[in-house]
């Protein structure tokens, strides 16, 4: 189910509590075939906390890189419809059961963008290596599974570069990650189970005896 909202409203955070969203699957995805780490075990107390109260997960911390992005993703956005001759809409949220995600942006009816607004070396990495940051693949691969849209760009943008190279975008399409998204579904059964015994372990907890 697809909800038209801006991101970091009230109703966007309301949504996204308790679920397992796409931003955070590397957490669940790391050491995939052994123990959680303690990303992921820490990612399962705020689902858990979530999940029992009803809470937001509220969006208070920002830094540096963070506000840069949110300054510069809409000149990413203008620059990539101005270079494809499209239209970049409201990306909104995806809810599938206990999973959503949301991208930066929709496509037409089957694609979608996520924006990085990258400094001087990072974006120089992109290029030469003509992909995306490894860190960055289980977002993809999360928003094309819950989303069901046929392809996602990731779009790294630097406004240091030369004017026509602020831009570099790399595609990548739903059918070739039908094993990824398969170790998706393996995984996230685990991290089910260890969210409710999370959640069994606080509903359970006692108060200390002080003497």
């Amino acid at each position: 189910m697809w909800h038209d909202i801006e991101q970091n409203a009230d109703e966007w955070f309301l949504l996204r509590a308790g679920k397992v969203t796409a931003s955070s699957l590397n957490k669940v995805m790391a050491n995939y075939g052994k123990a959680f780490g303690d990303p992921a075990k820490k990612y399962a107390v705020d689902i858990a906390v979530q999940q029992i109260t009803g809470a937001t997960s509220g969006g208070g911390y920002s830094n540096e890189h963070m506000d840069r992005g949110h300054e510069e993703e809409p000149l990413a956005k203008m620059l990539y419809e101005e270079t494809y001759f499209c239209d970049v809409t409201n990306g909104g949220f995806f809810e599938d059961g206990d999973t959503g995600t949301s991208p930066d942006g929709l496509v037409s009816t089957d694609g979608m963008v996520e924006i990085k607004s990258a400094l001087p070396a990072i974006h120089y990495n992109r290029i030469k290596k003509q992909s995306y940051d490894s860190a960055y693949k289980w977002q993809l691969v999360g928003h094309l599974k819950i989303s069901r849209r046929d392809w996602v760009d990731f779009i790294s943008y630097c406004s240091s570069f030369p004017d026509d190279k602020k831009l570099y975008v790399h595609r990548s399409y739903k059918e070739d990650f039908s094993k990824e998204f398969e170790m998706v579904d393996a995984r996230l059964k685990e991290f089910r189970t260890l969210i409710s015994e999370t959640k069994a372990t606080i509903l359970n907890n006692n108060y200390s005896v002080i003497k």
